[in-house]
């Protein structure tokens, strides 16, 4: 069952998928009012205004996407136990909108007024430590609502808070993701064949391995909703995170999946580039070639393995823009990404209209 974040905010105590909030509210304290005026034969003298009460805090104000609706991903527990603390609140979530400690990863859907038929799952990136989705995800997703394009910003568990399937935590999250959205394509108004990924840095290191892994088996199913594709229909990597090998392998990413001294099979196995085949969705592929953390070979790498399985794919390079530049900041080249993407989809009849 769906939950509205703004329900869940006021119940943070009593149920578990509030997110964590801050601060508090104080009433404002009225002023006593002034004596009474003796009586005189002569007018009184206008009598002294009453002292200002003081002032109140504001309050802290909401974080971002605190009214969206909230769908858990898993009916109970995620599979293979550990992480945070499960009895506190879904995730810690910043007045930034960066979120850590997350204990139930979950989807926050952004609906269009009028649906078009695509629906795309969307990833924001940190490093695999924490996920912004203030800056990457949630204005991503209103851009796609403003396309007709039901959006679903996705929470996904971070492999460094305790979970015993480690770098596997975050893949069972996304294969699940893709196949409960699959699940609901007839309710919330989107065609089944027409389900797609965004993702940003990590999140792209993340949508990346949906798009080439989602045939593996990393949980036993839960439900009849596992019985479908965790497939994507399309995906789009955004100056993403693809190998861990050298000497491309600087990358916070690397560190949290693999460690500092990582063996040659663990590295190979969450590269992402060396998982394409012949089935691998088509992908978009945008990239800034000053970018100082994942580092342009990273798309070109993917570029080139998508094109030997022979997946359709289209990769654009912009000269600055460095790391980060999320819908691309207005007048810089790096902005012309999300125009870019949306002409491709829409020639390969991923989204219409």
């Amino acid at each position: 069952m769906p939950l509205h974040r703004r329900t869940l905010l006021t119940g943070a105590a009593a149920l578990p998928f509030a997110r964590s909030a801050t601060g508090t509210v104080r009433a404002a304290e009225a002023a006593a009012p002034e004596a009474a005026q003796p009586a005189a034969p002569a007018p009184a003298p206008a009598p002294a205004p009453r002292e200002a009460a003081p002032a109140s805090p504001a309050t802290p104000p909401p974080r971002p996407g605190a009214d969206l609706e909230m769908l858990p991903l898993w009916p109970g527990l995620p599979p293979g136990g550990g992480g945070p603390d499960l009895d506190g609140p879904a995730f810690d979530e910043s007045r930034e909108g960066v979120i850590q400690s997350v204990a139930r990863p979950c989807l926050m859907a952004v609906r269009p007024a009028r649906p078009n038929g695509t629906a795309i799952l969307i990833a924001a990136g940190g490093g695999y430590r924490r996920i912004d989705i203030g800056h990457e995800a949630l204005p991503t997703a209103q851009w796609l609502a403003a396309q007709g394009i039901t959006a679903f910003v996705f929470v996904y568990r971070l492999p460094g808070e305790g979970w015993a399937a480690g770098a596997d935590a975050p893949l069972q999250d996304v294969q699940r993701a893709v196949r409960l959205v699959r699940a609901r394509a007839k309710r919330d108004g989107y065609e089944p064949g027409r389900i797609g990924v965004v993702g940003f840095s990590a999140g792209g290191h993340l949508m990346g391995s949906a798009a080439v892994r989602f045939a593996a088996r990393l949980y036993e199913p839960v439900d009849e909703d596992d019985a479908l594709s965790a497939r994507p229909d399309a995906a789009a990597l955004i100056y993403p995170v693809i190998t861990l090998r050298p000497p491309f392998d600087r990358t916070s990413s690397r560190r949290v999946l693999v460690g500092e001294a990582p063996t040659r099979f663990a590295t190979n196995a969450y590269s992402v580039e060396l998982h394409v085949r012949a089935q691998s969705p088509p992908t978009f592929l945008a990239q800034a070639a000053d970018d100082p953390v994942a580092v342009v070979d990273n798309c070109l790498l993917m570029y080139g393995a998508l094109r030997a399985a022979d997946v359709p794919t289209e990769m654009h390079l912009f000269e600055r823009g460095g790391h980060g530049f999320a819908l691309g900041v207005p007048g810089t080249p790096a902005a012309a990404w999300p125009g870019l993407f949306l002409a491709w989809a829409r020639r390969r009849g991923f989204i219409r209209g």
